[in-house]
């Protein structure tokens, strides 16, 4: 069975830093590019990151450049998501997607598995 588990979320102050983590099964997670998406209450679903096979980050949101970074560990089929800085715009559920792909897509609608996410909410 396919499952994409995220963890790590909660509620941090304004500046402080939280790390998401995405536990993959039931799929060859070293094969799969890996996305981290959020969505904030009454707003659109925004691609923030990805990490392709080769392990290259790709930032796609510039308000998470430098201060999201995102890494992946295939033996423990798990990927994170290092979030510092982090301010009240930052307020939503977060979740992984996996493709099956060597590159990688800001666009969650391509992806072909899907966490239920994590929400993260950060007060000021």
């Amino acid at each position: 069975q396919v499952q994409l588990v995220e963890s790590g979320g909660g509620s941090v102050q304004s500046g402080g830093s939280l790390r998401l983590s995405c536990s993959a099964s039931g799929f060859t997670f070293e094969n799969y590019a890996i996305g981290w998406f959020r969505q904030a209450p009454g707003k659109e679903r925004e691609g923030l990151l990805c990490i392709t096979r080769s392990n290259k980050e790709i930032v796609y949101d510039a308000s998470v450049k430098g201060r999201f970074t995102l890494s992946r560990d295939n033996a423990k089929k798990m990927a994170s998501l290092q979030m510092s800085s982090l301010n009240s715009d930052d307020t939503a559920e977060y979740y992984c997607a996996a493709r099956h792909s060597f590159v990688c897509y800001s666009n969650g609608d391509v992806y072909d598995f899907r966490g239920q996410g994590t929400q993260v909410t950060v007060s000021s």
